[in-house]
């Protein structure tokens, strides 16, 4: 995560994309203190990390957002499009969908938010979101958006690729 692209880290872009609409998001937050949440056990399942950012949630937070750092072509248009989708619907879930491809980011409302605590594993939820496939949304994005950077490989295509990366 603290790798460079384009000259800034991987958990730098990130976070720059999820505020970025910063004065909707702090509309949208008020009242809200944001915390950072800071997984201790960062070697274990990535789960481990999604239990520690939701158990700092407040009780009126209805959703969150979950994204990973290493998707670095994930846009602000998409966050913008996960929380759209969410306010027509009311689907427990709204799911980015590459292509034939789920993925990250996903927004959950809060009914799911315990089975998202008692999962453990690698991903964002997998299991969960297998679990409510069905009665899902599904926002559609282009198949390229879903770059990740894994390997010393993947982050040498990201910088190959350039511009725009979202």
């Amino acid at each position: 995560m603290l790798l460079e692209l384009e000259g800034e880290s991987l958990v730098r872009r990130a976070a720059q994309r999820a505020l970025a609409e910063a004065d909707r998001l702090r509309a949208e937050l008020k009242g809200l203190p944001l915390e950072l949440a800071v997984n201790p056990d960062y070697t274990g399942p990535t789960s481990g990390s999604l239990h520690r950012g939701l158990s700092l949630l407040g009780a009126d937070v209805e959703a969150v957002i979950v994204m990973l750092g290493d998707m670095v072509r994930v846009t602000v248009e998409t966050l913008a499009m996960l929380v759209a989708a969410a306010r027509g619907t009311d689907a427990p879930l709204v799911v980015s969908r590459y292509g034939d491809v789920t993925a990250p980011p996903l927004l959950f409302r809060r009914p799911l938010f315990g089975e998202l605590l008692a999962w453990t594993g690698e991903g964002c939820g997998k299991a969960v979101v297998q679990a409510h496939r069905r009665e899902a949304m599904y926002v559609e994005r282009p198949e390229a958006l879903l770059a990740d950077v894994d390997t010393p490989e993947d982050f040498a295509a990201a910088i190959a690729a350039g511009r725009p990366l979202g």
